[in-house]
């Protein structure tokens, strides 16, 4: 699905990037979180409005290189999306790309400098999320899920604001464990393994080895 998404956004000329639990999925190994059951993603302002104008409900196929899947996609704008501020706090996701064939989605949310006159150079989301422009721009070029994608500049500050720097360390989370050996993460056994047993296999599998730095990424290179 974010294969789908990215090569729709590429195609059109459309500037998106990767963010929130996402981002801090590549900053890992490039993929996603094993318990993260959405991808979320980010565009100016400006690009919604164009999305909102011109692709709003339109559908799109996609198909893998080797010609062995075929999706369908949904562009679905949120007719709320022009208006910038949170309001009654149901409309604080944009867009989605929706699979037709499941239900599941890619979130969308627009950043837009709400107050420029009071706050320029701000830019934030109707969930108060708030960034600097050099928090953003210029974007850099990565890869996630074994596909180009932009990420936003200073995404070690970003991720450390959201998350706190915590999140960049620990190595235990909802029921998962990092294995710097296999570089992903690993699922806890199941209750009907000994308490003793499951330490052992994450001994052996992290083999008490040190965790990446904070604002380091574990993950993808960044290009440039």
């Amino acid at each position: 699905m974010i294969r789908a998404y990215l090569e729709f956004f590429r195609k059109e000329g459309l500037e998106t990037w990767i963010s929130h639990g996402t981002l801090l999925g590549w900053w890992w190994n490039g993929r996603m979180l094993p318990w993260d059951w959405d991808l979320d993603t980010q565009v100016s302002g400006t690009t919604l409005a164009h999305l909102a104008k011109t692709l709003n409900y339109t559908t799109h196929t996609y198909t893998s290189p080797d010609r062995l899947v075929s999706r369908n996609y949904l562009l679905d704008i949120n007719p709320w999306s022009r208006e910038r501020e949170r309001g009654d706090g149901m409309n604080i996701i944009d867009a989605r790309w929706v699979d037709v064939r499941n239900g599941l989605y890619v979130d969308i949310t627009g950043l837009s400098e709400t107050h420029p006159d009071v706050q320029p150079g701000v830019w934030s989301c109707k969930n108060y999320h708030r960034y600097r422009t050099s928090d953003l721009y210029p974007l850099r070029d990565s890869v996630f899920e074994g596909v180009q994608a932009k990420i936003p500049y200073a995404y070690g500050r970003i991720l450390a604001d959201e998350y706190r720097e915590q999140a960049l360390v620990d190595t235990e989370y909802e029921g998962h464990f990092w294995s710097q050996d296999r570089r992903e993460w690993v699922k806890v056994p199941e209750r009907n393994t000994t308490k003793p047993e499951a330490d052992t296999a994450k001994r052996l599998e992290s083999n008490n080895r040190p965790v990446p730095r904070p604002i380091t990424p574990s993950g993808p290179e960044v290009l440039q």
